[in-house]
């Protein structure tokens, strides 16, 4: 029976050689469901993040859109301001052109008025 005794015990040791590695696989196994678990939370919160930065991104790239649209508005408003400033320039200055020519024009009356006036007197003082 002694043999048997032996026998009896190491084969009772192997089973709890198996029972501990039963038990450390189902620890693995239940770290790895648990990591498992965790990296599907994370896909999801990345996964809502992505449409979350998609819908973002689409609600700035429409405000960039209005953006441009109101750029090219305010740069024909200011071409056409500045034709409008330039035409204004241009009829000023044909105005001016034409006051500086009138001014001269009366200068010029202004003076043959005098110089007749003055030999309409001198005429005057002369003896008939």
């Amino acid at each position: 029976m002694k043999g048997g005794k032996k026998q009896l015990q190491k084969l009772e040791q192997r089973v709890h050689e198996l029972e501990s590695e039963v038990e450390g696989e189902q620890r693995r196994g239940s770290d790895a469901v648990k990591g498992v678990r965790k990296y599907e939370r994370r896909v999801k919160e990345l996964t809502y993040q992505t449409e979350e930065d998609k819908k973002n991104m689409a609600r700035l790239q429409d405000l960039v859109d209005k953006l441009q649209l109101k750029v090219k508005a305010y740069k024909r408003q200011a071409e056409e301001a500045e034709e409008q400033a330039n035409s204004h320039m241009s009829r000023l200055r044909k105005v001016q052109h034409e006051m500086e020519e009138a001014q001269e024009r009366a200068d010029i009356a202004e003076s043959q008025v005098n110089k007749l006036r003055a030999k309409s007197r001198d005429a005057g003082k002369e003896p008939l």
